[in-house]
């Protein structure tokens, strides 16, 4: 499902709060408001953080092996998701965590 031009596995970052500076990927778009997010790590994902897309800073950038599991259905690893995040954000950023 996309839209709004946000895609499962895409790379997002909260504008402010207490979780900007972090970075996560999209899990599951909600609606046209809502998407679920996730970072492998404190946002695991058995427990996805609901987060409110005006408050995002989107990415262009797209882990494609976890956007083609979730397109599939298959499961993914909250490894697979660290490994995802490290890969996207070691081409031009430091990881913050």
């Amino acid at each position: 499902m996309v839209q709004l031009g946000i895609t499962p596995g895409q790379l997002v970052e909260p504008k402010a709060g207490r979780d900007s500076g972090k970075y996560y990927l999209v899990l599951q778009v909600i609606d046209d408001c809502y998407v679920l997010a996730v970072d492998g790590t404190v946002r695991r994902l058995e427990n996805p953080k609901k987060k409110n897309i005006k408050h995002l800073i989107l990415h262009g950038k797209i882990a494609k092996e976890i956007a083609g599991k979730l397109k599939l259905g298959e499961r993914i690893s909250n490894v697979e998701i660290r490994r995802a995040l490290e890969g996207l954000l070691d081409k031009t950023e430091e990881l913050p965590f």
